[in-house]
């Protein structure tokens, strides 16, 4: 599948998520390296979209987009300095859900994705395959984002090096 036949897809079960106010200030919170949550939640939901694909699981397709949609709908930037940036990484599923349920009707499968999908981080195992694909897809999409930023900031050091000589 491609990003476009993602995009139908996840436009399909998500557009109300998408177009949301929250998912709106997502847009402008940084998860990792240059990424916005925002563009960090897309990237995780192709992800997921692509595995349960490309292994073809059998998987429920809307419960899949809006809990990948909605697993980082914590509303914050966590970067900026708090009490929160240093618990972040244990306590933002339990903020994405609390916010997530306010704002959208979610069934059982979507709150297990949100809630369990820092797992190993977090201790108790997701539940159902989309969970467990979300926690997959999570991780896979986390390193890439932050391997993109580290090359950057060096890339952007080597230029200052370069104009030095």
């Amino acid at each position: 599948m491609n990003n476009i036949k993602y995009m139908k897809i996840i436009k399909t079960h998500g557009n109300d998520i998408l177009t949301s106010e929250g998912m709106e200030t997502e847009k402008k919170c940084i998860q990792h390296g240059t990424f916005s949550v925002y563009d960090h939640s897309l990237f995780v939901t192709k992800m997921c979209l692509h595995i349960a694909s490309g292994l073809r699981i059998k998987v429920n397709t809307r419960a899949l987009v809006r809990g990948a949609l909605l697993h980082d709908y914590f509303l914050y930037d966590w970067h900026i300095p708090s009490k929160v940036k240093n618990t972040h990484g244990f306590t933002h599923p339990g903020a994405a859900l609390r916010n997530a349920k306010k704002d959208f009707q979610l069934g059982i499968i979507e709150c297990n994705m949100i809630h369990r999908h820092m797992f190993p981080l977090t201790p108790i195992p997701p539940k159902y395959r989309e969970s467990v694909i979300l926690c997959i897809a999570d991780k896979v999409c986390a390193g890439y984002e932050t391997a993109d930023g580290f090359k950057k900031r060096l890339n952007k050091f080597f230029r200052r090096l370069d104009s030095n000589v």
